[in-house]
């Protein structure tokens, strides 16, 4: 398995930290098969498909945030992202004993120590009570629009921010679940583009800001977030 060459605009994606992204395609492309993080077909696209179209969603992100990537699988967008972005504290939630064993050596072996792995579902109380008051969360490929928000917008603060990395049919999933959202605390979803300068084809995002607990108000709002089903 070569794996697909480094496209000249992953220099402008990933600046001086591109050796990084570098390393990280290498690690997917030895290992990412036979431990089931990617499909055969993927190796050849990973770049386009996967360490770009991760790392161009820090066009949305505010400088120094926290970010929650929900079920990171083989760390994306997390760990594109962390790289692009070293000013970020993200923390790489993901249920799966394996797929956690793989985020830990990616951390490791690339030196990312603004980046946390924690084993868990978004939904479980004790991964919310760690990564609670996020300002971003990120997910690709995870769930449904309104499971997902029902999944993330509690893990945010008030004014933080849902980015979900959709396909072909985000405006359709907007328009299907705009009430389920706004039943979890959520705005208007509104769908964008990231990447259009630099990508052929550009990362399709659906934003969601988290505009009221579901929860209550105040203190009690807060001691209760856990309880309280996304």
């Amino acid at each position: 398995m070569t794996g697909a060459e480094r496209p000249p605009v992953a220099v402008d994606v990933f600046g001086d930290r591109v050796e990084v992204a570098d390393r990280f395609a290498r690690l997917l492309t030895e290992h990412g098969v036979e431990r089931g993080l990617i499909g055969p077909r993927e190796v050849d696209r990973l770049w386009d498909r996967h360490l770009l179209n991760s790392a161009v969603i820090q066009e949305v992100i505010p400088p120094g945030a926290t970010v929650v990537d929900i079920g990171s699988g083989a760390g994306l967008p997390g760990v594109p992202l962390a790289i692009a972005r070293p000013d970020l504290r993200v923390t790489l939630v993901e249920p799966m004993a394996r797929r956690v064993a793989w985020l830990d050596e990616v951390v490791e072996t690339l030196a990312l120590s603004s980046v946390t792995v924690l084993r868990g579902r978004a939904e479980e109380p004790g991964i919310r009570s760690r990564v609670s008051g996020a300002e971003v969360v990120t997910a690709r490929a995870v769930a449904p629009l309104a499971k997902l928000a029902g999944w993330c917008l509690p893990l945010l603060r008030q004014g933080g921010l849902l980015v979900a990395l959709k396909g072909a049919s985000a405006a359709e999933e907007v328009d299907r679940d705009r009430a389920e959202v706004a039943a979890v605390g959520g705005g208007a979803p509104r769908v964008e583009s990231c990447g259009a300068e630099v990508l052929e084809v550009p990362t399709t995002v659906v934003l969601i800001e988290r505009v009221q607990s579901t929860a209550g108000s105040g203190r009690r709002a807060r001691k209760d977030q856990g309880a309280h089903r996304g």
